[in-house]
């Protein structure tokens, strides 16, 4: 449900001057502060691997959990300057995307 209002919690937050992070870059895209979270891309890809082993004939109950293993860094620039937030340069260097 989150997610498909994300563009609304985004203005929320830049109307009423708070900063606010999202799970997923889609957020940031909207207008969100930042977001760090699993890649999803990558995820998908992942679960191809899971679906090809099902359709071979594994059984999926014994199938092991997997943990997400790529995460991603996203800033939105333009954001942090309308709510007046200076980033750190460390974390602008750490940041796998940045939107300006």
């Amino acid at each position: 449900m989150l997610f498909e209002i994300r563009d609304r919690i985004a203005q929320l937050g830049v109307n009423n001057q708070l900063p606010v992070m999202f799970l997923y870059r889609e957020g940031v895209d909207v207008g969100g502060l930042l977001s760090y979270g699993p890649h999803l891309p990558d995820l998908w890809r992942r679960s191809a691997t899971y679906v090809d082993k099902i359709l071979r004939g594994a059984r999926a109950a014994e199938l092991p959990i997997e943990q997400p293993t790529k995460f991603e860094l996203v800033i939105n620039l333009k954001t942090a300057k309308v709510l007046g937030i200076a980033i750190p340069p460390t974390l602008l260097a750490r940041a796998d995307e940045l939107i300006e």
